[in-house]
Formats: structure tokens, sequence, C-alpha cells
């Protein structure tokens, strides 16, 4: 299982929380009005804090954005770029977490969270 979280969330009263997938120029809606989106819905797990693959392919590669709207106008958002190879490598990054015949790589962006 792979976790990517979202470090934007905040206890705001009823925040409303979306995820988004960004690959290339493609942008996809991956979490919208409280449900998962196809094809992802039988694949991931939400919570606020993070959501949850089952299982990545190299196709799951890409930004998974997080957006919190709370009350009036408050809004935070991080990001998490997620690499998927093709077999295990030794990586120097921080952030990078080995699984044997996969390196996964979910490297937040700090400058998105305030």
């Amino acid at each position: 299982a792979v976790d990517i979280p979202c470090a934007a969330f905040r206890s705001w009263s009823n925040p409303r929380i979306e995820w988004k997938f960004q690959k290339g120029s493609s942008l996809v809606l991956f979490y919208y009005g409280g449900e998962l989106t196809e094809p992802y819905r039988n694949r991931v797990q939400f919570s606020p804090t993070s959501i949850r693959f089952q299982s990545v392919t190299r196709e799951d590669s890409g930004k998974y954005i997080c957006e919190v709207v709370g009350d009036g106008s408050h809004i935070a958002k991080s990001e998490v770029n997620l690499i998927v190879q093709g077999e295990a490598t030794p990586c120097p990054l921080p952030g990078l977490v080995p699984i044997p015949g996969l390196v996964i790589g979910a490297i937040p962006d700090p400058g998105l969270v305030p």
C-alpha cells in the first residue's frame, strides 16, 4: 500500500476536501463531492489527512494535489509527486520509499504548505 499525505488538511468546521491528479497537461478530479471517482474507487481509500492506494502502477506516477476549503475564504493546498518505477534501485532523494520490485517516491512540495 502507498499513502499520500494531505499536508493542507486543517481542522476547520466542515472542510471540503478535493484531490486532483495531474500528469503532463491532463488534470483529473480524483476525489470530489465526498466520493472517489473512477477508476480510483476500487483501488484507493480516503481519509481527511491522506489517500491510500492498495496497489500502484507506473500509470499512477504524477502529481497529486490536495485542496482543503473551509468556511469563508479559507483555502489550503498541498502537492505530492508520486514516482513509480519498474525495479528497485537505490535512490538518494529524501522521501522515497523503496519497495521490493518497485521504487515509489512521494515527495511533498514544501513551498505549497503554509
